[in-house]
């Protein structure tokens, strides 16, 4: 295990001297507030400001953050910089009364690029997995006593928060690619899960601008720096060859990968696997209170972070073992009694068909023989649009499906690519009748419709659909008439 050499870290950054309050224009979101509280317990006089409360302002003000509820000019008025990620327009009264005063505006990746800067970075990149890879790193990290910051997209369950301001010089966070935001990180070990066809609005719909964009954000890198990387994934093992960085591969079906998974062996919600590594290290033999083979990915990037760090074998497995999940990824709320008979409820965030497809195969393979439903909420006209077909193929494969409309991410409706249009495509291919939900007050009525006992019940995608999750838990998912 390294031994922490370093000198306590001051947490002011001696370079930020002259900024005392720093504000974030949408504080609640989930790669904002994470930032805001890092800064927070570094000392910064904190305030953000967002459309509505919740979980997550509630936490910042515990913690002393101011939050407006609300967007005003004057709620940035003392403001040293202002934050803001790419859902906030240019013309919000707080970003323009910064402008009007010459303030600093600057986007949420340079602000978590300024807090890496000074530390040892692990940054995740992909499509699919970041949230997840990144917790597993932190995970082990905290086993291994080695204190980490972590600034996660996710809430980690083991520490209550998304985000933790730790006593050593390592940082692991995210990096976002759907902005290209990433490409203001400087990590030191940057992970790449997978490339694959999202947010294309940003790369012009050309998926070799896309390819490029993570080349250079691996050229981030320091010349001394590695890059770990899924040679599973088909983008992955075309951008391998233009990496002038050193490179670490995992993966399950490629021999070639550096780190393999082998005997994958799945019992209910836990997950067994033999993990092979490079240069004569012993295996090790790998518990994950996880299902689905994606999650297996997952845990091998964060061993081969973790063996290249110099982490002891047995805080690995430690902290593999022991790792409780993040919020919202196959999050398991239990088995719950109703009028029908006994429900299992799920929650998950994923909202890419790959995702959603690695869920249904997760779910088959943790509950064997159970009827899976599905209460889906498209996320993004574009994304529904550019993966139509996709989500079509996907959805078809459960048992039964109630679909909501798309939820907007403030995009503009696009024709054709909406809820009711995914229930007519469905149902034409004639596997599964799916339900439209009009209206989320609904929701209960159709489950009650649909459900038969012994149903494991996921509800699936990105927008406010986990409220739905935490409701349908609170009334134990139907409640009687």
């Amino acid at each position: 295990m390294p031994e922490l050499t370093q000198p306590p870290l001051v947490y002011q950054v001696p370079e930020m001297r002259r900024i005392r309050r720093i504000h974030f224009v949408g504080i609640g979101g989930a790669g904002m507030c994470g930032i805001a509280e890092v800064l927070k317990n570094q000392g910064y006089d904190v305030s953000g400001s967002d459309i509505r409360r919740g979980a997550v302002t509630d936490r910042l003000e515990s913690l002393g953050v101011k939050v407006f509820i609300g967007h005003s000019e004057a709620n940035s008025a003392d403001a040293d910089v202002v934050v803001v990620s790419t859902a906030v327009a240019s013309d919000n009264p707080e970003v323009a009364g910064a402008r009007a005063r010459r303030v600093p505006i600057v986007p949420r990746a340079e602000m978590l690029a300024e807090i890496m800067r000074y530390r040892h970075g692990i940054a995740v990149a992909g499509t699919h997995g970041k949230t997840t890879t990144t917790s597993l790193i932190a995970s082990i990290l905290g086993e291994a006593k080695l204190d980490p910051t972590f600034v996660i997209g996710g809430k980690l369950n083991s520490a209550g928060t998304n985000a933790q301001l730790g006593g050593s010089r390592y940082l692991v966070a995210e990096a976002d690619e759907s902005d290209a935001s990433f490409l203001h990180l400087t990590p030191v070990i940057s992970v790449v899960t997978n490339i694959e066809a999202d947010h294309m609005d940003t790369y012009g719909g050309d998926v070799g601008k896309l390819k490029q964009t993570f080349v250079d954000f691996l050229h981030n890198l320091p010349f001394y720096g590695i890059a770990v990387m899924c040679i599973d994934d088909e983008y992955v093992r075309e951008v391998i060859p233009r990496i002038s960085r050193a490179i670490i591969t995992y993966g399950i079906d490629n021999s070639e990968a550096d780190y393999r998974a082998e005997q994958i062996v799945t019992a209910g919600l836990v997950t067994r696997f033999v993990a092979k590594r490079p240069g004569g290290r012993p295996d090790l033999q790998v518990e994950l209170r996880m299902p689905g083979r994606h999650n297996v990915l997952n845990a091998l990037a964060a061993i081969a972070v973790a063996t290249d760090e110099g982490v002891d074998d047995a805080a690995i497995c430690a902290g593999l073992a022991g790792f409780a999940g993040v919020g919202r990824r196959f999050q398991v709320y239990g088995d719950f009694k109703t009028p029908v008979g006994t429900v299992t409820l799920v929650d998950d965030y994923g909202h890419h068909p790959t995702e959603v497809d690695a869920v249904i195969k997760a779910a088959r393979q943790a509950y064997p023989g159970r009827r899976l439903v599905m209460l889906y909420q498209p996320h993004r006209y574009t994304r529904t649009r550019d993966l139509y077909e996709d989500f079509v193929r996907v959805l078809s494969e459960v048992d039964g499906l109630l679909l909501m409309d798309v939820y907007s991410a403030g995009e503009a409706p696009i024709p054709g690519a909406d809820g009711r249009a995914l229930c007519r495509s469905i149902r034409q291919r004639g596997k599964v009748e799916p339900l439209f939900v009009e209206r989320n007050e609904e929701i209960e009525h159709l489950l009650a419709s649909t459900l038969q006992d012994g149903d494991l019940l996921i509800t699936q995608g990105a927008g406010d659909i986990g409220g739905v999750a935490t409701r349908l838990a609170a009334a134990g998912v139907i409640a009687s008439e």
